[in-house]
């Protein structure tokens, strides 16, 4: 039943969790499981923090024929 969990119940949970990784470490630790749930959320949704990129503009070239004459003779048919 995860939905009964309380105040009491997330204090345990962080009072266990400062003994394991020390006062150091739990601020980092934080911050790295936010941005792990961020990402997560953000591929979920398809959103992105990322502005989205610009695809490069190709320029339209004028087509050209090619004769036969232009053509190496090894490649001729």
């Amino acid at each position: 039943m995860i939905g009964n969990i309380g105040p009491l119940e997330i204090g345990i949970v962080l009072i266990i969790a400062l003994v394991v990784f020390g006062p150091k470490r739990l601020p980092d630790l934080g911050q790295s499981l936010g941005k792990g749930i961020r990402e997560f959320k953000g591929s979920v949704t398809g959103e992105s923090e990322e502005p989205a990129r610009e695809t490069p503009r190709v320029e339209a070239r004028p087509v050209t024929s090619h004769r036969v004459e232009d053509t190496p003779a090894a490649t001729r048919h």
